[in-house]
């Protein structure tokens, strides 16, 4: 317990850089929000007088030492694009960008870590060679040409997915909010037309994300496997006569996960940054797509707001995978 307060300690200097940092990147992005948000016919007059309401006529220092104080008090701001508070936007928008983030997490988890145990266990078999030309074009290609080219195939030429227009048809009607989760929500009220409808439209944004985050996982788990398969341990279980698949997936893999936890924690911290793009091309109303527009108008507190919640997401991330270390290997020690 200690040593989990002592690191909970550490992570206050890197959130305060955060803050920092994003609060000068967005005050040196091109643009001015006041002359966004007057209109193209506005004087300067008017520009100058929303200006001053914002808050934006005032020097860095004092605009530094509010923005501090309100984060103190748990105020992000107002939107300016909606009118609404940060937080609840974040709050409103996070459960969309989270239920796309673990589904292709999970989907890439499903194929990568088997396809990476065969690969290693036949080296130099087809399915070795077929790992690496699926880890190779998963690095290959932008993830938002992954989207548009599965939106052309599956959706335009051969009409099997339905139109990348959000997480529900517009015909549809979400179900009550528990968890934000949409496929979760809709289980819960015991819907099945929507469950469908909600699993068919994430189908194609959750394995673009996950094609992305297929290779490195991929790739670890073939390179931990054949590592530990050369181990005398490994030797030592097979010449004691037990199942291939016990020595393989008992033995073998779990001495192999702590690379692979390793990688699952940056690759879910690179699908947080990917899915930013994801949402733009399937129209997913997450935060990713609601930071780009808000950057598009040079509204400061949504970027400010979307950037926070992913440094504490990634720091919440890290700290979860150094508990994981422990229960997967008692050899680990969070204070070693």
């Amino acid at each position: 317990m200690r040593t989990l307060a002592r690191r909970l300690v550490t992570i206050v200097p890197t959130l305060f850089g955060v803050v920092i940092v994003t609060f000068l990147l967005t005050r040196v992005l091109p643009g001015d929000p006041a002359a966004y948000f007057a209109g193209p016919t506005a004087d300067q007059a008017s520009i100058e007088q929303i200006r001053t309401a914002l808050g934006l006529d005032r020097p860095l220092p004092v605009q530094f030492a509010a923005y501090v104080r309100d984060l103190a008090t748990g105020n992000l701001g107002n939107a300016l694009s909606t009118g609404q508070p940060v937080l609840s936007e974040l709050a409103t928008r996070l459960p969309a960008s989270a239920e796309l983030t673990l589904g292709a997490l999970i989907l890439s988890m499903a194929v990568a870590i088997p396809l990476g145990i065969l690969a290693a266990v036949r080296e130099g078999s087809l399915i070795d060679h077929a790992c690496r030309v699926v880890t190779t074009a998963g690095v290959s290609l932008p993830v938002f040409f992954t989207g548009l080219l599965f939106v052309y195939l599956f959706y335009y030429l051969l009409g099997w997915a339905p139109a990348p227009v959000g997480r529900l048809d517009v015909y549809l009607s979400e179900p009550p909010r528990i968890t934000g989760f949409l496929t979760l929500d809709s289980l819960l009220a015991g819907d099945l037309e929507v469950v469908r409808a909600a699993l068919a439209q994430l189908a194609l944004p959750a394995a673009t994300l996950a094609l992305f985050s297929l290779a490195p996982i991929a790739r670890m788990t073939r390179a931990s496997m054949l590592s530990v398969l050369s181990s005398e341990f490994v030797r030592t279980a097979r010449a004691a006569g037990l199942k291939p698949r016990t020595v393989v997936l008992t033995y073998a893999f779990r001495n192999a996960m702590l690379p692979v936890v390793t990688t699952l924690g940056m690759v879910f911290s690179f699908l947080l940054g990917a899915n930013v793009l994801v949402e733009k091309v399937f129209a997913w109303p997450g935060i990713g797509s609601f930071a780009v527009e808000a950057l598009i108008q040079s509204d400061y507190a949504p970027v400010q707001g979307f950037v926070l919640a992913m440094a504490l997401l990634y720091v919440a991330l890290n700290l979860a995978i150094d508990l994981i270390y422990g229960l997967i290997d008692p050899r680990v020690r969070l204070d070693a």
